[in-house]
């Protein structure tokens, strides 16, 4: 019987953090008109274009949160509220997902450069205090697996509602 490999954070996050645009990507090329792409399902939820347009503003955030802590010592970083984030600027949901893969390469390149020690390289939050790059990198993980449910929640609508 071969041993089970050990978990190992830092791959499984990158890993994870690298197939989320392309999990996106994936999904919105399922659906066939552009219309149903920015159609709200109600008044309170984000159409498949405004949540890639949010991914796509959120990982700027994060980006710098990273970047930030990499440079500096105990940097002090800014708190955003992630729900209140909408799209930053009108793009089509095919630019906002490019852009969110571009942006996403840099931060998993960002990531891959570093080493053990750099992933305990901390920020100051200042409502949550020192936050590692390790726990920012599994805060853009859960938001991702959270958004990504709720893009293939609505995908998954669009299909039923042309059949």
């Amino acid at each position: 019987m071969r041993p089970v490999p050990e978990y190992d954070a830092k791959s499984w996050l990158l890993k994870a953090l690298r197939e989320t645009g392309h999990a996106m990507e994936a999904l919105l090329w399922n659906v066939d008109d552009d219309v149903s792409l920015h159609r709200q399902p109600s008044a309170d939820e984000w159409s498949c274009a405004e949540l890639v347009a949010h991914m796509s503003a959120m990982e700027r955030r994060f980006l710098d949160r990273l970047e930030r802590i990499v440079r500096l010592d105990d940097p002090r970083i800014t708190a955003f509220d992630a729900d209140s984030i909408g799209p930053c600027e009108p793009l089509s949901v095919y630019e906002a997902i490019d852009d969110l893969t571009e942006l996403r390469s840099r931060t998993v390149h960002l990531l891959w450069s570093l080493d053990d020690g750099d992933w305990r390289r901390k920020g100051v939050h200042p409502y949550l205090g020192p936050l590692t790059i390790l726990q920012v990198a599994r805060e853009m993980n859960e938001h991702d697996l959270a958004h990504l449910w709720q893009l293939r929640r609505l995908c998954d609508q669009m299909s039923a509602a042309s059949v």
